[in-house]
């Protein structure tokens, strides 16, 4: 097999960098993580301090479960329950031969599998509001055709402020059905449509990541592709 990791993300219309923030990393025992956090509107502080130490104590092997743990004390210690910050991990993790799931964020996780698509929505609290938070964990088998889609409020949210509702899971089972999209094709068609409720200035980040399992094609080549726009004169 092979894993493929999408990601379309774009910030807050006329708005500085926005609070949604991505990292990935290749895994200590095998495999690889992808951290996504968004500390709320103007917060992108609070973002980079919880993706930082995510990441740092992923790459020296410490569990997921402990490092959202680790980072939600941090979070708490600094601000004193002040700041929050939504947080997902989605870790392919070799040792176990497992994808797992780590999730500190109200919005759900939809999975897809053999044509049937679950939504993973046990109610969960954000990162740093308290001493006692704990993620919610997930761990599902690999297995071909496997796909898990993580986003963050802003998606959620699209449309909300002027009347109109973001049917993830409807999105999401119509394109299965009508094609076999690609995990970019997915990430970028939820937040088309995100934006689109949004008439195109969008309200809030909106950030789609998609992780699927394929059956392995070509060669033995691991290879990245980013693509990131900006605009020099406003720099």
């Amino acid at each position: 097999m092979e894993i493929q990791v999408a990601v379309a993300k774009v910030g807050q219309y006329a708005a500085p960098e926005g609070s949604d923030l991505l990292e990935m990393i290749e895994r200590p025992n095998g495999g690889l993580s992808v951290v996504l956090a968004d500390g709320g509107s103007r917060h992108r502080s609070v973002s980079m301090l919880v993706v930082r130490q995510v990441i740092a104590l992923l790459a020296e092997g410490v569990r997921d479960g402990a490092a959202a743990r680790a980072a939600s004390d941090t979070l708490f210690t600094k601000y004193q329950g002040q700041a929050a910050c939504t947080l997902n991990i989605v870790s392919v993790d070799f040792l176990t031969n497992t994808l797992v799931l780590t999730r500190n964020n109200p919005a759900p996780v939809y999975v897809s599998r053999q044509g049937q698509v679950d939504c993973l929505g046990e109610a969960c609290e954000p990162l740093g509001i308290s001493r006692n938070v704990r993620p919610v964990i997930s761990e599902i088998p690999l297995e071909p055709g496997l796909m898990v889609i993580v986003f963050s409020d802003g998606l959620l949210n699209a449309g909300k402020q002027r009347g109109r509702q973001m049917d993830v899971c409807t999105l999401v089972q119509s394109m299965l059905e009508d094609q076999e999209p690609s995990p970019q094709e997915m990430a970028d068609a939820l937040l088309a449509h995100a934006v689109l409720l949004d008439d195109h200035c969008p309200a809030d980040d909106i950030s789609a990541v998609v992780v699927q399992a394929l059956p392995k094609r070509g060669d033995e080549v691991r290879r990245l592709h980013v693509r990131l726009p900006f605009d020099l004169s406003e720099r």
